[in-house]
């Protein structure tokens, strides 16, 4: 819609009033101020539960692959087989076995449960990265030597060079029953993935020191893969579910996790469908400011159209005006929703020092920090629903001022 220069001069003295006309502006300032809450309100709420999600599923999958195949009774002996059927299936980037085992640690007099984690050499590697003590090179097949969580070094009390004790309930039989098998192993690394619950239950091994603490020889207790498409993994791996079929099971990340990335996707619905009612709601303060300015603007409006300027220049004018204040709010809304996300560690801490309540639980939240990813498609969508419901806002003042009957108007003037 292009503006003729009559058109663009009315429309930007309508958008900024003169001294007479405060209350005019001072209500179109607040459409504004009401546009740019809701626009930023949304951007930063779909950011933050799509970066639950993004970093909830990198995290976990990280640690634990994208699926795991089991056998039935939790040992599978013919492993080496297994693997290579999986290795084989289409779409399968990565495959190792696995050993995790539910046990106890003691330290000092302190005791955790915990899951005793077996690696292959080439899975411990991947774990460098979130390694914040000591030297995870260490860690070797019959050194001893383990990497532990960072919440569990915390609560046991332990620092890297300290031996603490694993207990294994399922020991050998002697003739007074079942000993337990109690083993001490030197903490060489100590890591944190950021996810509370794995910080505090893991402790990794070597694959083959595992085997020896849990005295199952050379089978292990699942095997840990990943895919090229962690969305589409239920479809690929569906032959190889059926190939497996009374051997072992086939269990994806969106299973495991299945109810709480549930309940992220129902609670990310739910709160865009809520605060997009945020947008709506500015685009009535729009509707109102616009009213308010065509019925102030009634005997200007009418000297106008005597003076020749046609109803689809009226309508053109007051769109502008309107669709600008929508547009200015966007951009606004925008820019603060960013700087909110960028800023957003920083403040939930003032927050937190300020109320003195700690609003970043990580026993609450399973996340260690508060996260954000942007979607540029959700951006977009949320830029047109403001403009759109901006513009819809615009069409009833628009035509009321147009159809003004300048007759009518001016007859006692």
């Amino acid at each position: 819609m292009i503006l003729s220069t009559f058109e663009r001069t009315i429309a930007r003295r309508y958008l900024l009033p003169g001294r007479n006309e405060a209350f005019i502006a001072l209500v179109a300032g607040i459409s504004v101020g009401v546009v740019m809450l809701s626009v930023a309100m949304l951007v930063i709420v779909m950011s933050v539960m799509n970066g639950f999600r993004a970093e909830l599923l990198e995290k976990i999958t990280g640690l634990n692959g994208h699926a795991i195949v089991q056998a039935f009774g939790g040992r599978m002996d013919d492993w080496e087989d297994i693997l290579a059927r999986v290795r084989a299936t289409p779409g399968v980037t990565r495959a190792s076995p696995l050993i995790e085992q539910p046990l106890l640690a003691t330290f000092n007099g302190r005791a955790e449960a915990i899951f005793a984690r077996g690696n292959t050499a080439e899975d411990l590697a991947r774990l460098r990265e979130q390694v914040i003590a000591g030297n995870l090179a260490t860690v070797q097949p019959g050194s001893g030597n383990v990497a532990i969580g960072s919440r569990l070094a915390q609560n046991l009390g332990a620092r890297v060079g300290d031996t603490i004790t694993i207990i294994n309930p399922q020991g050998r039989s002697s003739p007074f029953g079942t000993v337990p098998r109690q083993i001490g192993y030197q903490i060489t690394a100590i890591f944190e993935v950021g996810i509370y619950d794995y910080d505090q239950r893991y402790v990794v091994m070597p694959l083959s020191d595992a085997q020896t603490l849990l005295l199952i020889g050379d089978a292990v207790t699942m095997i840990e893969l990943s895919v090229d498409n962690p969305d589409q993994v239920d479809r690929i791996l569906a032959p190889l579910q059926n190939e497996l079929a009374g051997r072992a099971i086939v269990s994806d990340w969106q299973t495991i996790n299945s109810s709480l990335f549930e309940a992220l996707q129902v609670e990310r619905v739910a709160m865009g469908f809520a605060l997009s009612f945020m947008v709506l709601v500015a685009a009535f303060n729009i509707l109102s400011s616009l009213v308010m300015l065509v019925r102030a603007k009634t005997r200007d409006i009418a000297i106008m159209r005597t003076m020749g300027a046609s109803r689809r220049s009226l309508l053109k004018i007051f769109v502008t005006t309107g669709f600008t204040v929508g547009a200015i709010g966007t951009v606004a809304g925008l820019v603060l929703g960013f700087v909110v996300l960028y800023f957003r560690q920083s403040i939930v801490s003032v927050i937190g020092a300020v109320t003195g309540q700690n609003l970043w639980d990580p026993q609450v939240r399973f996340l260690s920090t508060l996260p954000s990813r942007t979607d540029p498609v959700e951006i977009a969508l949320i830029v047109l629903l403001a403009l759109g419901l901006s513009f819809l806002a615009t069409l009833y003042p628009s035509f009321k001022a147009a159809s003004t009957d300048p007759v009518q108007v001016l007859r006692y003037e």
